[in-house]
């Protein structure tokens, strides 16, 4: 079945697998299948859409409307909602059911479930059980971390994000335990290694591409079980100790011109058309130990999905899924470990059967158009009822959004909690400002406070030499030198940058992190041919682009 997406009026497939698969997660009710719909949009607009939800990177300011505290969220002051503080909003304090209404048939659904929404109180922050990390989002289980996203059973992490198991880790992006490392990007047990990219089981080594259990290297691309080589050339012992010398400080000069000489050496080696470790059938990028996934990133263990990215552990049987795991979920974002649900967002810990809910925790189950509820079945717009009358009603609430166009949609929209580029839909899906707001969005201008230091100072007029950086510093502004944006050193970073001989970086936080993230090919797929066999393959690097990719097959006979 061919389609054509009402968004950006793209042709797309919908295979019969794809409509099994629609059958099997619709609802039943009396023996009666509650089908979805086929899609409206096509897989990037779906995902588009589920962007705007998730904000992770900015963070404000405001006061606890529980406690009167000051707390850091996720939400910005002007926001309509009321905010609690991770205690006070996990606290039996308050009971989300005293939000409850009754279903209006005379109006649209979505209007209702929005009007519960800027009731209920939202949680601050997206985080579970941290500790000495209050500037943090979307991590759990994690220690004496600051800035940092999606960074969970970590420590002493400083500006990262999707870091796991790692330690002493800063400016790095998608780390598997790791420790040691700065400006790294998708590596995996490395060990004091720095300004890498798809390197694993690997030590002492900078500006590497590529490489695999490999020691003391520099600037090299696609090697396995090397040690002592620079730009791909072997040296003695010797030789490498004596070259090594030279790079003790990293200076913003040496960092330049070793990302230059990586670069081109990179233009010159043949790429993979894709980082994948046991999969089987499976299209995408960034994903191991899965089979049958088809248009999936950044995951592991995944089975018979599509459109999935952010998948961190076991899921099956799952569709357009944005950061979350289980089965049989459906249009779902930062949700799990779940199970057969459609249309929810941020509803964790065992949860099954939830139909357009959000922050519904802890073994829920059996909801539908539900904020805020833990540990709680048979509700609807945070109404308790029997399990007979829930069975009863659920079917006419469908029927009803079917008539009005909203049974099988995404959330609209208006029900959006944060402006459009607040969140990583910014990041995915660049809009301007007018794009956005045609498409219903909000928009945010971006303010820094006004900080409250000693004295500001230009970047470029830093010490190149970090011996030269005096203590001053931690009370000093430092003006990025691509925006002009005002940013602070903390105390730990400054230590990890004595101790790791690296400069002062002079880019605000956020450009470092749109730097790395210009690294990461995009999560999109094109079809072109293996530059050795010229078989064909589905790869995230552009037909346009220069780099030389290989099929799998060919790529492993190359650097083994």
């Amino acid at each position: 079945m061919q389609r054509t997406c009402k968004q950006c009026s793209a042709e797309f497939g919908i295979t019969d697998e794809d409509l099994a698969f629609y059958e099997k997660v619709s609802p039943v009710f009396g023996g009666k299948t509650y089908m979805f719909p086929p899609p409206t949009l096509c897989p990037d607009c779906r995902a588009a859409r589920r962007y705007p939800i998730r904000n992770e990177r900015k963070l404000y300011h405001r006061t606890c409307d529980a406690t009167g505290k000051d707390i850091i969220s996720i939400y910005s002051p002007d926001k309509p909602y009321t905010v609690y503080d991770t205690e006070a909003w996990w606290s039996d304090n308050w009971d989300p059911l005293s939000y409850g209404k009754e279903i209006d048939f005379s109006k649209p659904f979505f209007g209702q479930l929005q009007d519960l929404l800027l009731a209920v109180p939202h949680l601050a922050m997206i985080n579970v059980q941290n500790e000495n990390s209050p500037h943090v989002n979307q991590c759990g289980w994690s220690k004496n971390c600051y800035m940092a996203f999606m960074t969970d059973f970590s420590q002493e992490c400083y500006y990262t994000e999707s870091c796991f198991y790692s330690k002493n880790c800063v400016d790095c992006m998608g780390m598997h335990e790791s420790e040691l490392c700065y400006g790294c990007i998708d590596c995996s047990k490395c060990y004091h290694t720095f300004f890498s990219q798809d390197c694993s089981n690997s030590s002492d080594c900078s500006f590497c591409y590529d490489c695999k259990g490999c020691r003391n290297c520099l600037g090299c691309v696609g090697l396995r079980n090397a040690e002592y080589y620079i730009n791909n050339e072997r040296l003695t012992p010797e030789e490498w100790q004596k070259q090594a010398k030279k790079w003790t400080t990293y200076t913003p000069a040496l960092i330049e011109e070793h990302r230059k000489k990586a670069l081109a050496l990179k233009l010159r080696m043949p790429h993979p058309h894709a980082v994948m470790t046991n999969c089987t059938d499976c299209t995408g990028n960034y994903l191991s130990d899965s089979k049958n996934a088809r248009v999936c990133f950044d995951g592991v263990k995944a089975e018979d999905c599509r459109y999935c990215t952010l998948i961190p552990t076991t899921s099956r049987d799952c569709y357009d899924m944005t950061g979350g795991a289980g089965e049989l979920l459906y249009e779902t974002i930062s949700v799990g470990p779940g199970y057969h649900s459609s249309f929810v967002w941020h509803c964790w810990n065992e949860i099954a059967d939830l139909l357009y809910c959000i922050f519904c925790m802890n073994g829920s189950k059996n909801l539908f158009g539900c904020v805020g509820l833990k540990k709680k079945q048979y509700c609807i717009l945070n109404r308790q009822y029997t399990k007979e009358e829930y069975e009863i009603l659920v079917p006419k609430l469908i029927e009803h959004m079917r008539k009005t166009g909203e049974w099988g949609e995404f959330f609209p929209s208006f029900m959006t909690p944060f402006a459009y580029n607040e969140t990583v839909a910014q990041e995915y899906v660049p809009l301007t400002q007018k794009e956005a707001e045609k498409r219903g969005y909000q928009w945010r201008e971006e303010i820094d406070e006004i900080p409250k230091v000693e004295k500001i100072i230009p970047a470029d007029r830093l010490p190149v030499d970090i011996g030269d950086i005096p203590n001053d510093i931690l009370h000093w502004a430092i003006e990025c030198r691509k925006t002009g944006r005002p940013y602070r050193i903390i105390r730990q970073e400054l230590a990890f940058y004595r101790e790791q001989g690296l400069s002062i970086p002079r880019l605000h936080p956020d450009e470092r992190y749109r730097w790395r993230l210009s690294q990461r090919n995009p999560r999109r797929l094109w079809t072109r041919n293996c530059a050795k066999c010229d078989k064909e393959i589905e790869t995230t690097y552009a037909p346009g682009r220069p780099e030389i990719i290989y099929c799998e097959e060919c790529y492993l006979k190359e650097v083994y």
